[in-house]
């Protein structure tokens, strides 16, 4: 008691001693090592330190823009580099990796034993939703991030609620994109409109060639910030926003 005291005295009032224990032995899964580096430290830094990474990517120079990386990490395993980070923070957590992809073949085998995921996969195949499913199957609540540069998009598929395949529109394969549209729209019908984030999701589209979007460092770690808290709700059973709710939070004017 007096080791996580001490660790976590300025969490104090914010949060209690039982609500820090419970987030400490709290098993989260983090699938993708790329806005999941930074959602990684932020939530050990809370007091999250049972942790699960999983990636079989190498950093490059293109990710030290936004990601939790440094250039000595540069085609180094990602899963390796976080690891070591994590735990030059906090040498007691548990930090455990899989330096690999995760599959249709491998899925279950990562996704039991966790009682929250964070689904930060690329969509380049139906991994992803297939994923949610599971997780949804196995009793498990997952969390989409989404860095849109100056402001971030955060979704939680539950046990009893929709997933993302229910935005899915006929004749279009679904990804990341699909669901920022969904979310800025929903934003402007209720009188939200976010017109800088517009505007830069109709420039993303215009550009030639399947390349990937523009993020920011801003966005990963609002997004970060937003699934700490987001876990930190679930595990102390506070209230949360489930799909097709979501959260946004951004920087800039609307």
């Amino acid at each position: 008691m007096e080791t996580t005291y001490k660790r976590y005295v300025r969490n104090r009032i914010y949060l209690d001693y039982s609500q820090q224990e419970v987030i400490k032995e709290t098993p989260i899964l983090i699938a993708g090592c790329g806005i999941g580096s930074v959602i990684a430290e932020c939530a050990l830094r809370l007091g999250f330190e049972n942790l699960t990474i999983i990636d079989g990517d190498i950093v490059e120079e293109s990710n030290l823009n936004r990601q939790n990386f440094i250039e000595k990490d540069i085609s180094q395993s990602k899963v390796e580099a976080i690891k070591l980070r994590l735990e030059q923070i906090n040498s007691k957590a548990s930090i455990k990796i899989h330096n690999c992809f995760i599959t249709e073949e491998n899925l279950l085998q990562f996704v039991k034993d966790h009682e929250i995921a964070i689904n930060a996969l690329d969509f380049s195949s139906a991994v992803p939703l297939l994923f949610d499913k599971l997780c949804q199957e196995n009793d498990i609540p997952v969390l989409h991030p989404y860095n849109i540069g100056w402001g971030g998009l955060v979704a939680v598929i539950t046990p009893d609620g929709a997933g993302l395949d229910a935005i899915v529109r006929p004749g279009r394969k679904f990804n990341e994109i699909e669901f920022v549209e969904y979310a800025l729209s929903h934003l402007a019908f209720w009188g939200n409109p976010q017109q800088w984030a517009t505007e830069v999701l109709n420039s993303y589209i215009a550009e030639d060639g399947d390349i990937p979007p523009p993020q920011l460092s801003i966005g990963s770690w609002l997004v970060a910030s937003m699934c700490t808290s987001i876990l930190f709700d679930i595990s102390t059973g506070g209230q949360i926003k489930k799909f097709p709710d979501f959260y946004f939070s951004s920087i800039k004017e609307s």
